[in-house]
């Protein structure tokens, strides 16, 4: 059993939050400290990525689907529901986080993108700040990491716009 399957303490003030991604990376750490504190935990994502990791419960729900839009059903799953915040871990191409963004934007009170240190134009100098040059792309459009990941900053960097973009004023970029 998962700490997010566990029992929780009710919690009056509980948040429905969206997680995209939530089996990898930082996904199962912040599931399990939501669900922990008693918040109800939308996870959407593919089911590939240790799919019976997480079940559903009382306080959790799954959803499936693809963060491209074009792939398959995509981010139809994501059609209906309402959240406090959606936390997306998962987000690398811009046009998959504005597309996710728009859908949700009538919905979704806040929206949070995970970047990376990596999106930094030249890494995080010493006492960097939110004014640091951020890395930019050749091709805007590319999505591919790039054979030895030159892409990926400059693609975190795109993806934190867009999410800005599309949720003006109710963005926060970790």
């Amino acid at each position: 059993v998962t700490k997010a399957q566990e029992p929780v303490k009710k919690n009056p003030n509980a948040k429905r939050i969206l997680i995209l991604g939530g089996t990898g990376f930082l996904g199962p750490a912040i599931v399990a400290a939501a669900h922990a504190k008693g918040h109800h935990v939308t996870l959407f994502n593919r089911g590939r990525t240790r799919p019976g990791l997480f079940s559903d419960g009382p306080n959790l729900e799954k959803r499936l689907g693809d963060r491209d839009p074009s792939n398959g059903e995509g981010i139809k799953s994501l059609e209906t529901g309402e959240w406090d915040a959606v936390i997306d871990d998962s987000g690398f191409y811009p046009r998959m986080v504005s597309a996710s963004g728009q859908l949700l934007a009538k919905r979704v009170k806040h929206y949070i993108y995970i970047s990376s240190i990596s999106c930094y134009k030249e890494g995080a100098p010493e006492n960097s700040d939110e004014d640091t040059p951020l890395a930019t792309l050749a091709d805007p459009n590319v999505e591919t990491m790039g054979k030895n990941f030159e892409n990926y900053g400059g693609l975190k960097a795109a993806c934190e716009q867009a999410a800005e973009k599309v949720l003006p004023g109710r963005t926060t970029i970790v």
